[in-house]
C-alpha cells in the first residue's frame, strides 16, 4: 500500500523533514552546526555513551545544538548486548530531559557485538526492544535488512524499524534493495534506511523505493565539504519523496517514442 501521508509520523510525533542526521565525525562543532542547518532536519541522533564520556568531538556537543528546534534521538551506539542497551536507553531519556525535552521517550536502539562489520544482533535487539517498549519508549531499532526481524519488531510495538542499506560508514549504498523492498511492502510503521548511504542520489533512491526516511552521518560529516553536502542530501531526500508520490514510468523492453506518430508528414 502506497504511503502518501504528508508528514513522517514516528510514535505520536510528526516531522516535516524525512532526513535524520547524526552528530559524530565532524571536524568541528561549527561545521556540524552549519551542516545541521543546511540539512533542514528535525531529528538529530546523539550517542549517549560518547556524550557521557566526553569523547573526542562530543565535548560541548549538547550545548551547540538548539534543542528547541531539533528533536533529540538518543542512540545506544557502543552497546554489545541487550542489557547494556537498555541501561543506556534509560540514560538517553534523562539526557533528553536535561535538554528540555521532558516528553521525549525516543531511542535509536543499537545492539552491535560485532566489532569488524558492525552488524546488529537480531536476538539482542528483539530482547532489548521488547523491554524498552514495555517501559514506554518510542523504539527505533537498527537492524539487518531482514523482513522477518522487521515484522517481529513491528509486532512487539516498535515505532519504526531502521534497516541498513549496507554496513555502517561503508558508503556502499543500498546493497539489499530486494529485502528492503519487502520490508517496506509489509510494514505498517515507517521504514528509515540507516547506514551505508554515501551520496545524495542513494538517499533519493531510498525514498523513491518507498522508504519513509533516511538517517545520514558519515556521508555528510566526512565529505570534503560537509556543509554543501548537507544541503545536497536535503534536496535529494525531498526529490526522492516527490518521485515516489508521483509514480515512476514503468520499465519496458522496447522503445516508446515520446512524440506521437499520428499526423507525421510522409515522404510519399
Amino acid at each position: 500500500m502506497k504511503k502518501t501521508n504528508q508528514f513522517l509520523k514516528i510514535g505520536k510525533k510528526e516531522f516535516k523533514s524525512r532526513l535524520l542526521v547524526g552528530t559524530g565525525k565532524y571536524s568541528s562543532l561549527d561545521v556540524m552546526q552549519q551542516s545541521l542547518i543546511n540539512t533542514k532536519c528535525e531529528i538529530v541522533t546523539v550517542a549517549v555513551r560518547r556524550i557521557q564520556g566526553l569523547e573526542h568531538g562530543h565535548k560541548g556537543l549538547m550545548e551547540s545544538i538548539d534543542w528547541k528546534s531539533k528533536w533529540m534521538l538518543p542512540n545506544t551506539a557502543g552497546c554489545s548486548n541487550a542489557e547494556e542497551a537498555i541501561r543506556i536507553a534509560r540514560l538517553g531519556r534523562e539526557l533528553a530531559k536535561l535538554a528540555g525535552q521532558e516528553n521525549n521517550n525516543f531511542v535509536k536502539l543499537e545492539v552491535i557485538p560485532d566489532k569488524k562489520y558492525l552488524l546488529p544482533d537480531p536476538i539482542g535487539t528483539l530482547k532489548a526492544a521488547e523491554q524498552l517498549v514495555k517501559e514506554g519508549f518510542t523504539v527505533l531499532p537498527y537492524i539487518n535488512s531482514d523482513p522477518l526481524i522487521a515484522k517481529q519488531l513491528e509486532e512487539i510495538g516498535c515505532a519504526t524499524v531502521m534497516p541498513l542499506g549496507s554496513p555502517i560508514g561503508s558508503a556502499q549504498g543500498i546493497r539489499n534493495a530486494a529485502n528492503i523492498a519487502m520490508i517496506i511492502e509489509e510494514s505498517r510503521i515507517p521504514i528509515i534506511i540507516d547506514a551505508g548511504i554515501g551520496v545524495p542520489s542513494e538517499a533519493a533512491q531510498a525514498l523513491e523505493m518507498g522508504a519513509d526516511g533516511v538517517l545520514i552521518n558519515s556521508a555528510i560529516a566526512l565529505a570534503k565539504n560537509p556543509i554543501l553536502m548537507a544541503e545536497a542530501f536535503s534536496k535529494a531526500t525531498e526529490a526522492g519523496r516527490g518521485a515516489y508520490l508521483s509514480g515512476r514510468l514503468k520499465e519496458q523492453l522496447l522503445a516508446n517514442p515520446s512524440s506521437p506518430l499520428d499526423g507525421v508528414i510522409s515522404n510519399n
